[in-house]
């Protein structure tokens, strides 16, 4: 049950009442009895699901979610590129080892 703000246009009185949805605006100002009473519009809050299958990051701004892809693409990049450079030392190893081998073989030979 969501709080309302009212005023009364003629004492100036100003109150928040806790009421149901499907409730008449309150007419009666408590303060002073005259029928003045407004009701108020509120900035209200924003609808928050509860439960499983509800998370908070569903309802994001499109800026966010912009933001959030660019950081991904940026993210699998670098991993990308750190692929790259373990791949070029592997093959730098594989080198190494085989030219020793071709020594090894020729000291055999003689």
């Amino acid at each position: 049950m969501p709080t309302y703000d009212y005023r009364c246009d003629a004492c100036g009185h100003e109150f928040e009442e806790f009421q149901s949805m499907a409730a008449s605006p309150l007419r009666k100002c408590p303060a002073c009895g005259k029928l003045k009473l407004k009701r108020l519009i509120g900035t209200g809050a924003g609808v928050i699901f509860k439960g499983s299958g509800f998370y908070e990051t569903d309802y994001r701004s499109d800026n966010y979610q912009k933001a959030a892809d660019a950081e991904k693409k940026s993210k699998s990049e670098t991993k990308s590129s750190g692929d790259e450079k373990k791949s070029d030392t592997k093959k730098t190893d594989k080198k190494s080892d085989s030219k020793p081998k071709k020594k090894a073989d020729a000291k055999a030979s003689k």
